[in-house]
């Protein structure tokens, strides 16, 4: 039958696994690093993919395709929920604990969920809820000494590169700002210029979510000190 189907861009891909995660029917898997469309009888052709994509790659097609099978969607989650998680473990969403430090002891880390890369975190991940947020170049943390203690702690971590992935954070932080209550957003920034576009990026896409986030901006020097904070 013709019908409206999902079309995955292999180009474009790069294998983050975030619309595998999205697409609730289990239609997507990850091949060879990259997407594929492995069950075309599970594709609703709803498309819940399409916004999880970091990388614009998932377009609507219509062309020749099995029909959907509901029934079997149905019967591959109830067996799925059977089998412990077999992903990518660098894609499961996880939290911890934040742990207080003991006296005359070496800190703890204060990371309190997985992934933390941008690119890797689900837009839907339940953490994200009424939560205060850090959003760091990834060479803050190794210039800056305190960083768990001063940033991390108390917050939920996401980081990235700009110059590095050399994607726009843009529409995926809008995802997470537009579809969850937040409380503050901190970013962490090198004084390098290239690192601009991580703040860039936080300050665009809390206009296109729509909502008064605060936002506060910490400039960390290569020495390792807090060169500039501002708020906004």
């Amino acid at each position: 039958m013709i019908r409206k189907i999902i079309h995955i861009d292999r180009d474009k891909c790069n294998g983050c696994g975030a619309c595998a995660k999205a697409c609730h029917e289990g239609a997507i898997d990850i091949v060879d690093g990259k997407a594929v469309l492995v069950r075309e009888h599970f594709c609703d052709g709803l498309g819940d993919c399409l916004p999880a994509c970091p990388m614009d790659a998932i377009s609507f097609e219509e062309r020749e395709a099995p029909a959907y099978d509901e029934a079997a969607v149905q019967r591959a989650q109830k067996l799925a929920k059977a089998k412990p998680f077999s992903g990518c473990p660098g894609m499961r969403a996880k939290q911890m604990q934040h742990r207080e430090p003991t006296p005359g002891a070496v800190c703890p880390s204060q990371l309190s969920q997985w992934p933390v890369q941008i690119k890797l975190a689900g837009v839907a991940a339940p953490y994200f809820e009424d939560a205060d947020i850090l959003i760091a170049a990834d060479c803050t943390a190794y210039a800056y000494g305190n960083f768990h203690a001063d940033f991390i702690r108390g917050r939920i971590t996401l980081i990235g590169c700009p110059k590095l992935d050399a994607v726009d954070y843009t529409e995926k932080l809008t995802a997470i700002f537009a579809s969850h209550n937040i409380r503050s957003v901190t970013v962490a920034r090198m004084e390098v210029p290239c690192c601009g576009g991580i703040e860039y990026a936080v300050q665009n896409a809390i206009a296109a979510s729509g909502k008064d986030i605060p936002c506060r901006v910490a400039v960390i020097g290569t020495d390792g000190t807090i060169l500039e904070e501002r708020v906004s």
